[in-house]
């Protein structure tokens, strides 16, 4: 069993809602100091990483199927939707039947440049933006579509504690949870979040950051 599925494997999905309330591991000044860190590496990154936004805005107009951007509505920080920003990997419509769909590892959906943008988590860049306006994190549960949210709530209503964070670009049920192809995945997904939000610091953020870019570097899947 490799580290991914090892660290998955320690969650189980529980059915039934907390007996008690569970707390935040970050104090007020934590989350204060946290905010901060976002917005200044986030600016830092749109600047820095300019050249790579206009590169793959180039690669995507190249394929002449559509815009280059995808906007789609999430729920976030205390239940607000908002619009989450990614470079666009799919083939229009790609939901043409109207029904959500979960995004597969290994999509036919995906278009060329999309399946390189995806494999080397460079369509998540435009999350910049969100981290600026203070819709997202660099850390924290992957915010997701209200149709899921629904699905999850039906199975553990637990998930009315992930409104407490802000959606994060990044976070431990990412890396060791894979992609969420299954409502299964998504079960143990919330616990590991509702793991994170108990037991949350700006050490463990900075780990999982740092996990996160060594993953990107040295090409491991997640």
């Amino acid at each position: 069993m490799n580290l991914i599925h090892a660290k998955a494997s320690q969650y189980m999905v529980k059915q039934a809602t907390l007996d008690i309330t569970i707390s935040d591991g970050m104090n007020s000044f934590e989350r204060a100091v946290k905010r901060v860190f976002d917005f200044t590496l986030a600016v830092i990154g749109v600047v820095v990483l300019s050249p790579v936004f206009l590169i793959i805005y180039v690669c995507l107009k190249s394929q002449g199927d559509g815009p280059a951007l995808f906007r789609q509505e999430r729920i976030g920080y205390r239940g607000r939707p908002f619009m989450i920003y990614k470079f666009r990997t799919m083939v229009v419509d790609s939901e043409c039947n109207g029904t959500p769909q979960l995004e597969q590892k290994e999509d036919n959906r995906l278009t060329p440049v999309g399946r390189f943008l995806r494999e080397h988590h460079l369509d998540e860049l435009p999350q910049l933006f969100n981290i600026i306006r203070g819709e997202m994190s660099f850390v924290g549960p992957r915010p997701e579509r209200k149709y899921f949210i629904d699905k999850i709530m039906e199975l553990n209503s637990d998930y009315e504690y992930i409104y407490l964070m802000r959606p994060g670009s990044t976070s431990a049920a990412t890396l060791y949870n894979g992609y969420t192809d299954t409502m299964e995945k998504m079960l143990i997904r919330l616990q590991m979040d509702l793991d994170y939000y108990q037991k949350r610091s700006l050490w463990t953020d900075v780990k999982i950051l740092f996990v996160t870019a060594k993953f990107i570097l040295f090409g491991k899947k997640f």
